[in-house]
């Protein structure tokens, strides 16, 4: 209510007009403040205070309720205040219609007397008692739903003990294997996949994060690609079995087949890759459709007409925003776009992952409470995760690591294949080695696939001696600590794939070393940067010597312990192979042909 006196209001939930004076000892609470901040003067700490009509219904300091029960002294036996009352104070620190507590080291006094009616309630009262009451509702209620919620998303995520258990976040990079099985377990999953089995792993991208979270790549992996799937560990329904491996299969038999879970993929891919996997995050059919749905669809282009009878997808030459069965169709495309098989379907996936991240950024759905909850309670129920990440607060925890990263600093690529030479029907594909091999260096190395730079335009420094062509490059080549057979290893390459026919095999070298170099004169340094490009020879590996090496004399490469295989770069270079399939999450203008 409104108090004249100090012009503000104040929260009384007793009757606020004195009443006659009542038996009564001194009353308690915090000491009353005007709007200025200054606490209204107290009594004596002790004795007898100065008189003062007692309010009905306060509580005393000693326990007792003014105008009800009287307080009877210490040791008198009698009601203390039937002569005199004493001054209303409320002790420093104390809140406004608390019960009184003596003060430490003071005796409580009994209490006696009979109950007087108590005074009803004004109108503001009942109001200001009610709002309160409604207030602390409001309060448990908010607590409740909280918890509700959070148990609400934790229900919804499923879980599997891979028998690899890593923290949700990480201070150095980041790599998640997202999986999307093609099992028809599910809601509204019936009409696609394999009826008769267990799923596969359709879709598979490792998803590298970089350390400082400037950059990331989304590498796509062939499901159709030919590997060696390893003895995998699985716990199933609380029982530990080994699922014996696989050579020469097709990856996607790395899920689901033989009882393989997901750890089995991602013992696979780390076989593949040599790069360490944190997480797995796996999603079935309904993932697409309820999450392009959550954001209020996806945003896509194709450059022609396209009515595929398989996925049944149906779309008009140009963008369109997709989303549910149609966004499902879009990523499973692969009959009428590109070269008709896997690798353009994976494309469709590229551009479609891309523009949901995108639009999730740029749609604020994140901000939006329904479209948050919309977009949580769909990814929740979607996911399939591994138990470090098995908890909403957990997986909350490093989405809120990974949302850093800018769209435009993501490169989706796939992983580089070759047509499978055993398989006369060309089904099937195996890794295209160099450039797979670069590729894993590159993330190793921390390195933007496209560019080295934050904005992932990287940097090209600019070149002090001009190349000349691989076919003028005169080298002899030494073994001085790479594997058996890297000398001539690296000339077959040298001259089968860069017609640099004038490479030497010299044998084993004299001695041993851990780096690579390269010796050459100065009238040789347009052949050492040729050759220093097509290896990925670092700066560090050039010894210039002091005089020229004369006309028709070889320059001398040593291989040293660092050195992998022939094609695969010494040091991870700044730029991805050449014919790598790339785009740009940035990119707006990507159209399927």
């Amino acid at each position: 209510m409104f108090n004249p006196q100090t012009g503000s209001y104040e929260l009384r939930l007793d009757p606020v007009t004195p009443g006659p004076a009542a038996p009564t000892a001194s009353p308690s609470g915090a000491p009353r403040t005007h709007s200025g901040g200054s606490a209204r003067p107290d009594g004596p700490p002790s004795g007898r205070r100065p008189a003062d009509p007692a309010v009905p219904g306060r509580r005393t300091a000693d326990g007792a309720t003014a105008g009800r029960r009287g307080a009877e002294a210490p040791g008198s036996g009698r009601r203390a205040a039937r002569a005199a009352t004493r001054q209303p104070t409320e002790a420093p620190g104390r809140v406004p219609g608390q019960r009184s507590r003596p003060r430490r080291g003071e005796p409580e006094p009994p209490t006696r007397g009979r109950r007087k009616r108590k005074p009803k309630l004004t109108g503001r009262q009942k109001a200001l008692r009610w709002g309160g009451g409604t207030m602390a509702v409001v309060l448990v209620a908010l607590c409740t739903t909280g918890y509700l919620v959070y148990k609400h998303f934790n229900d919804n995520i499923d879980k599997v003990d891979v028998g690899i258990s890593n923290n949700a976040t990480s201070n150095g990079p980041v790599n998640i294997l997202l999986l999307g099985t093609d099992a028809r377990t599910g809601a509204g999953n019936q009409g696609y996949g394999d009826a008769e089995s267990a799923g596969h792993a359709d879709t598979t991208v490792l998803l590298h994060v970089s350390k400082d979270r400037s950059h990331a790549t989304a590498l796509s992996i062939p499901r159709d690609m030919v590997v060696d799937i390893p003895d995998c560990p699985t716990k199933q329904g609380g029982d530990e079995r080994v699922i014996p491996g696989s050579p020469n299969t097709r990856f996607n038999e790395s899920l689901g087949q033989n009882g393989r879970d997901p750890g089995c993929t991602w013992r696979t891919v780390q076989e593949i890759t040599g790069l360490e996997i944190n997480h797995f995050m796996m999603a079935d059919f309904n993932a697409v459709k309820t999450l392009s749905t959550a954001v209020g669809g996806v945003e896509v282009c194709v450059a022609k007409d396209i009515d595929d009878k398989k996925s049944k997808l149906k779309l008009t030459k140009g963008v369109h925003r997709i989303q549910g069965e149609d966004a499902l169709a879009f990523v499973r495309t692969r009959d009428s776009v590109g070269l008709r098989s896997d690798l353009s379907r994976i494309e469709l996936q590229q551009q479609f992952l891309s523009s949901m991240f995108r639009e999730v950024r740029a749609s604020g759905s994140l901000a939006n409470p329904t479209k948050a909850w919309k977009l949580a309670d769909a990814a929740t129920k979607a996911l399939t995760v591994d138990t470090g990440i098995g908890q909403v607060t957990k997986l909350a925890e490093l989405a809120s690591d990974l949302q850093r990263v800018n769209p435009k600093n993501i490169t989706f690529a796939t992983l580089p294949v070759i047509d499978n030479p055993n398989d006369p029907k060309k089904a099937t594909v195996v890794l295209d080695e160099p450039k797979a091999r670069t590729i894993f260096q590159m993330i190793k190395a921390d390195k933007s696939l496209a560019g080295t730079g934050k904005d992932g335009k990287g940097s090209k420094e600019k070149e002090d001696v001009p190349r000349v062509p691989a076919a003028e490059v005169r080298v002899n080549v030494y073994n001085g600590g790479g594997p058996i057979g890297s000398a001539q290893q690296t000339v077959s390459w040298l001259q089968n794939s860069h017609s640099a026919r004038l490479a030497t095999n010299s044998g084993n070298a004299d001695t041993t070393q851990r780096t690579t170099t390269l010796e050459y004169g100065p009238d040789q340094a347009g052949q050492a940067a040729t050759l220093a490009k097509l290896m990925g020879l670092p700066k560090k590996a050039l010894r210039k010597q002091a005089e020229d090496a004369g006309e028709g004399v070889p320059m001398t490469l040593t291989l040293g312990a660092d050195f992998v295989a022939a094609g695969t770069p010494i040091e991870a270079p700044d730029e991805a192979p050449e014919g790598v399939q790339k785009i740009n999450g940035g990119d707006k203008n990507v159209c399927a042909k």
